[in-house]
C-alpha cells in the first residue's frame, strides 16, 4: 500500500528507518497514471521492506522543489534518507525492481 506523503509528514516517513520509493506525480499527467498501478504493485509486493509514497507536486511545492523535480512522473530511490537513484517517465516494471533491489 502506497502513502501520501507531504510537505508536513515527509520527515516522519524518512525517519522511520526503511528505504523509501517516492512517486512524484500530478493529477493531470498520463504517464503518472501508468506508473500509479506499478508503484501500488510494488507497494504491496515488498510491503513491510519499502516504504512507498505518493507526492502530488502540485499540492506539496516544498518537496517539489527541494529534490527539483522538473518533470512527473518522478520516482526517487531513498536510502539512509539519502537520494541514491531516480527514474523520470514511465519504466517497465522491471526498472523500478532493479532499483529496488539496489537499496534494500
Amino acid at each position: 500500500m502506497t502513502r501520501i506523503v507531504t510537505d508536513e509528514n515527509f520527515n516522519e516517513v524518512l525517519n522511520e528507518g526503511k528505504p523509501v520509493v517516492l512517486d512524484f506525480w500530478a493529477e493531470w499527467c498520463g504517464p503518472c497514471r501508468m506508473v500509479g498501478p506499478v508503484i501500488e504493485e510494488l507497494a504491496n509486493e515488498y510491503e513491510g521492506r519499502i516504504i512507498f509514497g505518493k507526492i502530488d507536486v502540485d499540492e506539496n511545492n516544498e518537496l517539489t522543489a527541494q529534490y527539483e523535480i522538473r518533470s512527473v512522473p518522478t520516482v526517487l530511490f531513498i536510502k539512509d534518507q539519502q537520494v541514491v537513484d531516480k527514474l523520470v517517465g514511465a519504466a517497465p516494471k522491471a526498472n523500478y525492481i532493479k532499483k529496488i533491489e539496489q537499496i534494500m
